[in-house]
C-alpha cells in the first residue's frame, strides 16, 4: 500500500514538473498583466507614471458612455461574426479536399499553409498595394474590363470587408492543418461501413465527419473567436481604424487611447472590458459546441 502511495506521489510530482513551465509562462505573461491592467483601470496617470490619481469607477462609467467604445465593439463583433464562419468554413473545405493522397493535395497543403507563416504586417502591406486604386493589380484588372477603380480602404462600406478577407486569407491555412489532423484521426472503417450501407458523400460528411471532428472544430472555432476579438495588425496597417472609424476595433482603440492620447488608465479599463467580453463569448461558444457534441453523440 505504501509503495502504491509513493508511486502515485511520484507521478503527481512528475506531472507538476511537466506543467510547471506552462504555468510559469501563463502567470508571467497572462495572469500578472491582467491583474496589473485591472489595477491600472482604477488609476489616472501618464506614460511616465506621473500624477497618479485614484479614479474609483470613473473610467468604467466613461466607458459605458463612450460612443467610440461602442463603435469599436460593434466593429469587433462585425469582424467576428463574418470572419469566423468564413474562416472555419474555408479551412474545413480545404482540409476535406487535401485529405486525399496525391501530389496535387501535397502542393495544395503547402500553398494554403504558406500565408500562415507570414507576418500579418507584411501580408497587410502587400494587400494594401494590391487594392491600391493607383498602382494595385486589382485596379488594373478592373480597368482592363472597363470598370472604374475603387479605393476600397477609404470606403466606409468596403474597408471592413477588405480587412476581413485579408484576415481569413492569412489564417485559414493554419486552421486547415488543425482540422486535417482531426480528419486523419477518424478511422476509415466508419466510412467503409457507411459506403456498404449506401450512404452518399454528404451523408458521410454529416453523420461521420462532423460528429467525429467536433472536438477539433470546437477548438478551432473558440480559437478563431479569441483571435478575431484581438484583431489589430491588419487594421493598424491597412486603415488605422478609418475611414470615419468604421474599422476601429477594440484593440486598436486601446492602442490609440494608450499611445496617442497617453491615457493609460482608460486604456486599461477598455482592455479589461475586452477580456471580459472575450471570456464570456469563448465560454458560451465552448458550452454550445460541447452541447452539440452530446446531441450528435
Amino acid at each position: 500500500m505504501k509503495k502504491r502511495v509513493t508511486l502515485e506521489k511520484k507521478r503527481e510530482r512528475a506531472g507538476l514538473l511537466f506543467v510547471a513551465p506552462s504555468m510559469i509562462i501563463f502567470t508571467v505573461f497572462v495572469f500578472v498583466p491582467l491583474i496589473i491592467a485591472v489595477v491600472f483601470s482604477f488609476l489616472k496617470f501618464d506614460m511616465m507614471f506621473n500624477h497618479i490619481e485614484f479614479q474609483k469607477f470613473d473610467h468604467y462609467i466613461k466607458l459605458v458612455q463612450d460612443k467610440r467604445f461602442w463603435n469599436a465593439l460593434f466593429n469587433t463583433l462585425y469582424y467576428t461574426v463574418f470572419s469566423v464562419p468564413l474562416l472555419i468554413g474555408l479551412a474545413l473545405g480545404a482540409a476535406v479536399l487535401v485529405k486525399r493522397k496525391g501530389w496535387f493535395s501535397s502542393i495544395c497543403k503547402s500553398v494554403f499553409f504558406l500565408p500562415a507563416i507570414c507576418s500579418m504586417t507584411v501580408v497587410s502591406i502587400v494587400w494594401s498595394f494590391l487594392v491600391n486604386p493607383d498602382v494595385g493589380m486589382f485596379s488594373y484588372w478592373l480597368t482592363l474590363f472597363g470598370f472604374e477603380p475603387v479605393n476600397v480602404l477609404n470606403s466606409p462600406t468596403l474597408a471592413m470587408p477588405a480587412v476581413i478577407l485579408v484576415g481569413v486569407w492569412k489564417n485559414f491555412g493554419f486552421n486547415m492543418v488543425i482540422l486535417l489532423a482531426g480528419l486523419n484521426g477518424i478511422d476509415e472503417s466508419y466510412y467503409e461501413a457507411a459506403k456498404l450501407d449506401g450512404a452518399t458523400s454528404w451523408q458521410q460528411f454529416k453523420r461521420i465527419t462532423v460528429p467525429m471532428l467536433m472536438p477539433t472544430l470546437s477548438f478551432t472555432i473558440v480559437n478563431a473567436i479569441i483571435g478575431s476579438f484581438q484583431v489589430f495588425d491588419q487594421v493598424y496597417v491597412m486603415t488605422k481604424g478609418g475611414p470615419l472609424f468604421k474599422t476601429q476595433t477594440l484593440v486598436q482603440l486601446i492602442y490609440s487611447t494608450a499611445f496617442d492620447s497617453f491615457n493609460m488608465g482608460y486604456a486599461s479599463a477598455i482592455a479589461v472590458a475586452l477580456f471580459l467580453i472575450t471570456f464570456v463569448a469563448s465560454v458560451l461558444t465552448f458550452k454550445r459546441m460541447t452541447k452539440g457534441e452530446e446531441d450528435l453523440a
